[in-house]
């Protein structure tokens, strides 16, 4: 059974007051929550099962989603009540749900055109030797530093001054956190450490991303929505 996992706990501090009494997944964006753009293109692309990490308003987003029936999908969900879990902590409380296949990984607050059949498709011929795989992006004005260094599809470290910015889209083998501290925790050091031994892959996506973590990007995504569907389509 194909898997993801949608990290969907955190507060959004950078969006109060809209987050206040809405979970961040559950903003809107081209007319649907954040949440179900991923949900719908995880069941198009052939995932069958999701399991959602509950946190702050962790009972709203429960509400909202239900068992995933009217998405397509089973929806399970590893909740860890307030404060959450990092993305680590995340991770390894939900294992059991997972199982151990590689699985899909989404950070719930991005909104992106990246096709997820393309991970879909790589975790069904993943290479024994790999722990995880990132999609990166170009480093959009607020993060010009980035996070990871490409080189001929491999994660490169230490970093050299050429970096991209992660996307919030992964594919996690559970071996990745084989050797996990356990609590709360990030998973970034657990990928740098994939990284130096050659065992993290990457690719970059060329379209439509955005992080949506204030409410001035918001705006911006929301306006450029707009402006792309108002655009007549090229005659063929």
């Amino acid at each position: 059974m194909n898997k993801a996992f949608i990290l969907a706990a955190g507060r959004g501090d950078r969006m109060r007051p809209l987050t206040d009494h809405t979970p961040k997944p559950l903003i809107e964006v081209g007319g649907r929550p954040l949440i179900e753009h991923h949900l719908l293109g995880l069941q198009a692309a052939g995932v069958e099962a999701v399991i959602v990490n509950l946190g702050w308003l962790g009972p709203r987003l429960r509400e909202r989603l239900g068992d995933g029936e009217r998405y397509g999908l089973s929806i399970a969900y590893s909740d860890e009540g307030w404060p959450a879990l990092e993305t680590g902590g995340a991770l390894q409380r939900a294992l059991p749900l997972l199982g151990e296949a590689p699985f899909l990984l989404v950070n719930a607050d991005v909104y992106t055109d990246y096709p997820f059949s393309k991970l879909v498709t790589r975790a069904h011929n993943w290479p024994v030797d790999t722990l995880a795989h990132l999609v990166l992006v170009d480093n959009p004005p607020h993060h010009p530093q980035g996070d990871f260094t490409l080189r001929d599809q491999h994660v490169i470290e230490p970093p050299s001054s050429l970096r991209l910015t992660f996307a919030g889209l992964s594919i996690i083998d559970p071996r990745l956190l084989d050797n996990a501290p356990g609590g709360t925790f990030s998973v970034v050091p657990l990928l740098r450490a994939a990284a130096r031994q050659g065992r993290l892959t990457a690719e970059r996506h060329a379209g439509l991303w955005s992080d949506v973590g204030t409410p001035e990007r918001l705006l911006q995504l929301q306006a450029h929505l707009h402006s792309s569907s108002s655009v007549p389509s090229a005659s063929p």
